[in-house]
């Protein structure tokens, strides 16, 4: 495939501002594709990827870099492309331009196809040591050279990392269910997906062995498997309720939740966020941990890294771990600030798949392959036989610096949702529990201009909540406080790649913020309750017509939530639950 057709459909999904546009589009890109190896490259490159997150390849090449390739490419001087680039703001628009008008036209031009640009990018990505810059240079060089300016426009933008078209991997599944068949598939190809996240791997399989192929797909040690996810309650007796009384309780921990792998005969150990990120070389020491007391080869299972005092054995806030973030002196911050690994569930031992049985039959296992010490140990649990025990053990993890429970149903279907959220897991957080005050993980879909001393920076943010049922974010706040002046700095230089001129295709809103914001950071709101509004489109219509839900007084608490994705945060469906628990305490007061 050329990649100028490329380009034309990217342009297309640029322009649209609606979501069932999109998946048309996506489904008659899909449908052009010659080979299944074709397919699986068209899948990374709309959602602006080489390789799926979880292995961590990027292709290091920084806004100067692709700045110096545009100049080389086009003839131009380096210092005017990156005045331009000052001028403009998007690295897209700067090479489309320079390209449009460089000063050399190749005599032999050379079209360029889809699989010269991602093998030449992912050679890019793969150069590294001694003078890799200069040869990341000349291979991107080679590409703007033969491009023409909109297929410039694409290429900068993908090197940069700020391609985002506004595409989801939810969006790619459902235009490849219908690429293929209906929209019936597409559950077929989500349940893959949560237990193999490669967006191309998908794809490839879809084209080459059909569904059959995809009801194949396993759990595979190596590759992070989609996080099971929480629904949220506001009482233990809640929570007794949804579960009809067949219940565990764990402490809910206040760090970082991680998925850790060991394979290849007990020899390897990958640890993953709950993006999927790699990040096992922030513990070092939880490689030795597992190596040493997990009594097991080949096996994945799901904990908490948190942050203690081993002398005390207390446990010590997230924002301990935030220093173990970094690429050089890993080790000294390990022992600087160390862990404690408390695991809580078992998905794969040994070549079989725990996915699908029931909680007590993966804890049990789970104790038996741990050797506990102060390092790494089960979480606490209880087996509660009423609401008492259970109002004592969530006082006792308060009490521990906990953030509350979580509570798991015991029933005979209490299976490992990957990818999912539902009632078998149940948060009960401090702070659902306060009258007046709930925390909400929101997503910055939109920024408004400060004025007198923050004039020209971004000082409120439009935050939306997450649909999940149509893959769309659902604006629920303006929150303007609780940012310290070195919030709005730190939130203005992130936000600066993202900013649209157009509202995205799954962000649903009537309210017109200055710039609109690809969906993409959470940060932790509190706020005072929740009231309806004409203006916000969560729960748009379903308490009364032509009205949704907002956030009174919602404030910023401080907190990024950079561990979750914009899918992970507060959904539409939570809202409306606190809604009615909110309207039904009023009612009986």
């Amino acid at each position: 495939m050329k990649f100028s057709e490329i380009a034309k459909y990217m342009e297309r999904l640029e322009a649209t501002s609606g979501r069932i546009e999109m998946i048309h589009i996506l489904t008659e890109l899909f449908r052009k594709a010659s080979s299944p190896d074709e397919a699986a490259i068209i899948a990374y490159v709309i959602l602006g990827e080489l390789h799926p997150p979880y292995t961590g390849l990027e292709l290091g090449m920084s806004e100067k870099l692709i700045i110096r390739s545009i100049a080389l490419a086009s003839g131009y001087n380096t210092s005017l492309v990156d005045k331009r680039m000052t001028e403009v703001g998007d690295i897209g628009k700067v090479a489309e331009e320079f390209i449009g008008r460089k000063k050399q036209v190749s005599l032999f031009p050379v079209e360029l196809t889809l699989d010269r640009v991602y093998n030449t990018l992912d050679k890019i990505a793969k150069t590294a040591g001694e003078g890799s810059i200069d040869v990341k240079v000349r291979l991107l060089t080679s590409l703007l050279i033969d491009s023409t300016p909109k297929e410039a426009r694409y290429i900068a933008r993908l090197v940069d990392g700020t391609l985002r078209l506004g595409v989801a991997d939810m969006t790619i599944l459902e235009a490849l269910a219908l690429c293929k068949g209906s929209r019936e598939l597409k559950p077929i190809l989500e349940e893959a997906y949560n237990k193999y996240p490669d967006i191309g791997y998908i794809a490839k399989v879809l084209f080459k062995e059909g569904l059959d192929g995809i009801k194949k797909i396993e759990v595979t040690p190596g590759i992070p498997i989609r996080p099971m996810l929480a629904e949220r309650v506001r009482s233990p007796e809640e929570a007794w309720e949804k579960t009809g009384g067949k219940l565990a309780a764990e402490f809910k921990y206040d760090g970082e939740r991680v998925q850790i792998h060991k394979f290849d005969n007990g020899n390897k150990v990958l640890i993953f966020s709950r993006r999927l990120e790699n990040i096992t070389h922030q513990f070092p020491d939880v490689i030795e941990l597992v190596k040493k007391n997990v009594k097991a080869d080949n096996v994945i299972f799901e904990g908490e890294a948190v942050a203690f005092d081993p002398e005390t054995g207390e446990f010590k806030p997230f924002q301990e771990l935030m220093h173990r973030k970094r690429k050089h002196d890993i080790e000294r911050i390990a022992r600087e600030i160390p862990v404690t690994l408390r695991v809580f569930d078992l998905i794969y031992l040994n070549g079989v798949s725990y996915l699908k049985k029931p909680f007590i039959e993966r804890r049990r296992r789970l104790e038996e392959i741990i050797e506990s010490n102060d390092y790494i140990k089960p979480s606490e649990i209880i087996y509660p036989r009423d609401t008492k025990e259970l109002w004592e053990f969530f006082h006792l993890a308060i009490e521990n610096g906990c953030e509350g429970l979580v509570i798991k149903s015991l029933a005979s279907n209490s299976v490992y949702q990957a990818g999912a959220r539902g009632w078998l897991w149940i948060k009960l957080k401090r702070d659902y529990r306060a009258e007046l005050t709930d925390t909400l993980d929101l997503v910055v879909v939109g920024g408004l201009y400060g004025r007198g001393r923050k004039g020209g920076l971004l000082s409120s943010f439009l935050m939306a909540v997450y649909d999940e049922k149509n893959d769309v974010f659902k604006t629920v706040c303006k929150v303007g406080t609780g940012f310290k002046d070195e919030d709005l700095t730190e939130m203005n230089k992130n936000l600066k790649p993202l900013i649209r001129d157009r509202r995205p295709a799954r962000v649903i809103a009537k309210m017109e913020p200055d710039v609109w914001i690809e969906p993409q950071i959470v940060l932790e709101i509190q706020a005072a309750e929740i009231t309806l509004s004409p203006i916000h489109t969560c729960a748009y219509g379903v308490f009364q017509e032509d009205v949704g839900l907002a956030l009174r007084f919602p404030r910023f608490t401080g907190r990024y939530r950079y561990d979750k994705s914009p899918e992970d945060a507060t959904t539409e469906k939570e809202v409306i639950e606190m809604y009615k628990r909110q309207r039904r305490i009023v009612t009986e007061a």
